[in-house]
């Protein structure tokens, strides 16, 4: 939720700081004037470092330093010194880490060579180039354009090949490939916000390029207000700068995205494993004002027999507004509505707000102990800053502070103690209502006491982008120690790079409409692209009504995205699965219970995510990279498809108001259409129905599902189902754990592989070794293979015939064979003539 009004910092800043002159022609955005621009093209010396090379240009100092073989790092010093080398972004160890390098230097260029990259830099210009061992050019600066700093304020230039498409950003606007647009970095409430609003709520200054079927991501690690331009002011280049600190960026090479995305965790931090609960169907509006509605709620759910786990609530069940407080006229018990919800299984989420209440003598816990212990943002002056927001006059914490957030943390015992099991920190850009700016006063004193960095003072516009991250950090780091062996789950709507690391995020108040129902996607995308690959954005829409068709449209896509949040404003009708009617319940409801059934391969990627960085939904381009003959994304030729996991294909409608029938344009291969079993391959057309979203499952998969439950509390009753698509390189796997613990980490979890062969004769059918120590609730196999062409089959399991394995053919040619779990076998399935 977000005031209606707001004026973005960023473009004032750029309005009245920034002015046109000789070199703003060759910007993004104009540049400071009030000195002459200090260009980095003069070569005046150079020397090899251990893992890389130093260049100075006059008192200026280049370095570019390989952190691994396919990893650099690229920083420049003004006044003959380097600046703090400090982030909140990347770890320290990934920083310090150093990879041997050959020098490689003649009379043109200096440079090295790592394992799998050689740099070059121009004598002439110090024009900086980086290239794979083959010679292809991966990243280069723009000739003509070289590294400009006016002021503070600094801009780094490369040049944009025709054929090279660019992702990530995290939750901007606009179609999938950044390329022709530009972006301005500044973590703003952007309520309503549209199809052309920039800029929106998290910073996340990381993107990926593809290039003819090779990729690098770069992380521009500022945390001023900073933009990129993909070409939008100047053909053929791209450019990125910001308004002050540090010109510090980071180069990752694939040469495939998913490797970058891998490096890219390992300079930024992979997210946690989140509990299990949190991918069940959530329920949410601002408000549910009162213990007895939000029963209602809860009893409505069970009633109608709609699966859930989560509801939520926002601000109003707060005294008065104010952060960690209960309303006892709303809500009269509300340990004991927490532990009836828990007997309904049911998880409940509160929303708790950065802004304290500025309440002196008025024995508000938050705020006299966050005075006592000097917790607060400050004016220049020394004096407490106060802004208004939801509960009046409010004060800040001083999240750059170890101890503030330390302090804040401990905010969580009550609630802790109380049941509640998870937490939303929103307004945390921050918002500040009654400024000019919507945010703090830049002017607004930071003091950075934290590990890792020199103890001292920074004005608000080197600390807003990270100020959203560091609550999230807070919170995560205070319920860990609150309940040191509980998964926490963080829900915030601002964050930076490496804000996985804390907390879940969705794309904050987006609108009832077709379009944003569209732009849903992308923004997930670039967000998985980005780190956050456990996101979601309001099922429904949150500012406005959804028609009933929408809302039910919403529902179905929800299905197949990491967060399933169905969230409304204070003004809007009510926005339930059960509102419209029986029939739209019905097919809002089926799919609901559709993603309960999946819920095995989707805790699966998830546990994928926390590994490797691969997000839960991704775009084409990521498992099928060499999809075109000239390696542009096969994105580009397919709006708004996209990857549930890493075998599920989810086809909406790239324009949802149309009625007009639209192509799918399935990546080579097999695919089966994930409801019918039918195998399809290459361009399908479809004609758009109210409770149909296709999706499809690539051949050579297999896809664990489990019986139907209403909760995640509920253990499933029934074997568990392996659809399998026969094709090539046919696998899969399954992950459990019990759910919401940190035992996984001590090998208290269950991991099973799968594999299948196509055969002459039918099918040979591996099940792996059962690894970890995690029981799972399953006593059964039951494995469906899809487009089975025979009526009947006859099945040896270890090369013997067993009494225990049944089998059997039903509609859509769909071949079940059922057998005891519990070990390792090999199953031969063999046809049987009609």
């Amino acid at each position: 939720m977000g005031p209606t009004r707001r004026i973005i910092l960023c473009e004032m800043l750029y309005l009245s700081v920034f002015s046109t002159g000789a070199f703003a022609a060759n910007t993004a955005h104009a540049t400071v004037a009030s000195a002459s621009p200090y260009v980095l093209n003069v070569f005046t010396a150079a020397s090899n470092l251990s893992n890389g090379v130093q260049v100075k240009s006059d008192e200026a100092i280049i370095e570019v330093r390989a952190l691994s073989d396919d990893v650099l790092r690229v920083r420049v010093g003004l006044n003959g010194k380097m600046p703090e080398d400090a982030s909140w972004a990347v770890s320290t160890e990934a920083r310090q880490s150093s990879a041997s390098v050959s020098a490689e230097s003649n009379a043109s260029t200096v440079g090295f060579r790592t394992g799998s990259l050689r740099v070059k830099i121009a004598r002439k210009d110090l024009h900086l180039s980086i290239t794979d061992l083959e010679g292809n050019v991966l990243q280069e600066d723009a000739p003509g354009w070289p590294v400009t700093f006016h002021d503070q304020n600094f801009r780094v230039y490369k040049t944009m090949p025709d054929d090279e498409h660019y992702f990530g950003l995290g939750d901007k606007m606009g179609a999938l490939d950044r390329r022709g647009q530009s972006f301005i970095q500044w973590n703003t409430d952007a309520y309503k916000f549209q199809e052309s609003t920039d800029p929106i709520y998290k910073s996340i200054p990381f993107f990926l390029t593809v290039h003819q079927g090779r990729s690098i991501g770069v992380l521009f690690d500022n945390t001023w207000c900073s933009s990129f331009d993909f070409g939008k002011q100047t053909s053929g280049i791209y450019s990125f700068g910001a308004d002050g600190g540090a010109l510090d960026y980071y180069v990752v090479y694939g040469p495939d995205p998913k490797r970058v995305l891998n490096r890219y965790a390992w300079l930024t931090g992979l997210p946690p494993l989140p509990p299990l609960w949190s991918f069940g169907f959530q329920q949410s509006r601002y408000s549910y004002e009162t213990e007895k509605r939000l029963r209602e709620i809860a009893t409505k759910l069970r009633a109608d027999k709609i699966p859930s786990d989560v509801l939520y609530l926002d601000i109003d069940f707060q005294q008065q507004n104010r952060p960690f407080t209960i309303d006892s006229q709303k809500f009269p018990n509300f340990a004991g509505m927490i532990h009836d919800l828990r007997q309904q299984h049911f998880r409940l989420v509160t929303i708790t707000d950065l802004h304290i209440a500025h309440l002196p003598d008025s024995n508000y816990i938050p705020y006299t102990t966050g005075i006592a212990g000097d917790h607060f943002v400050k004016n220049p002056d020394g004096s407490v800053f106060v802004g208004t927001v939801w509960p009046g006059p409010s004060v800040f914490p001083e999240f750059t502070r170890q101890s503030t957030r330390d302090w804040w943390g401990q905010l969580y015992a009550n609630f802790i103690a109380e049941g509640v099991s998870g937490f939303w920190n929103d307004m945390n850009e921050p918002s500040v209502f009654q400024t000019p700016t919507m945010t703090m006063p830049i002017e607004t004193q930071h003091r950075i006491d934290e590990p890792g960095f020199s103890k001292r003072t920074a004005n608000h516009l080197e600390i807003h982008n990270v100020y959203g991250m560091e609550n999230s950090r807070a919170t995560y780091e205070g319920l860990l120690k609150l309940s040191p062996n509980q998964r926490p789950f963080v829900l915030t709507r601002a964050s930076y790079a490496g804000g996985q690391r804390y907390a879940a995020t969705w794309t904050g108040d987006n609108s009832s409409t077709r379009n944003h129902l569209r732009l849903t996607v992308p923004m997930l995308l670039n967000l998985g692209l980005s780190g956050f690959g456990m996101s979601g954005a309001d099922v429904g829409g949150f500012a406005g009504t959804p028609q009933p068709d929408l809302l039910t449209k919403w529902i179905e896509l929800a299905t197949f995205q990491p967060i399933d949040r169905d969230h409304t404003e204070k003004t809007s009708a009510d926005q339930e699965p059960w509102v419209h009617g029986p029939e739209q319940e019905s097919i809002r409801r089926r799919y609901i219970e559709e993603r309960y059934r999946l819920l095995p391969y989707l805790y699966t990627a998830a546990e994928e995510m926390t590994r490797t960085g691969v997000p839960i939904v991704r775009p084409l381009f990521l498992e099928f990279p060499a999809a075109t003959a000239d390696g542009h994304p096969l994105d580009l030729d397919t709006p708004n498809q996209f990857l549930f996991g890493s075998d599920l294909l989810v086809a909406p409608f790239g324009f949802p108001d149309e009625l007009d029938s639209y192509n799918v344009v399935l990546p080579p291969g097999d695919w089966f259409d994930y409801w019918t079993g039918k195998k399809v391959a290459g361009t399908l057309k479809i004609q758009p129905q109210l409770d149909v979203l296709p999706v499809y499952a690539r051949a050579g998969s297999i896809i664990p599902m489990q019986p139907l439950t209403q909760s995640t509390d509920e253990i499933p009753q029934g074997p568990l189902t392996l659809r399998l698509y026969p094709g090539p390189n046919c696998s899969g796997s399954i992950y459990q754990d019990d759910g919401t613990t940190l035992n996984y980490k001590k090998g208290d979890y269950l991991r099973v592989n799968f594999s299948c062969e196509v055969t002459d004769s039918g099918l040979r059918i591996h099940v792996g070794v059962m690894e970890g120590n995690y029981h799972p609730w399953w006593k059964q196999y039951a494995v469906q293979v899809a487009g089975w062409d025979s009526d009947s089959a006859r099945v040896l399991i270890d090369g013997k015939q067993d009494a225990n394995v049944t089998s059997s053919v039903g509609a859509n040619h769909m071949l079940t064979l059922s057998f005891p779990a519990g070990r390792e076998v090999e199953l031969q399935v063999n046809h049987k003539l009609r």
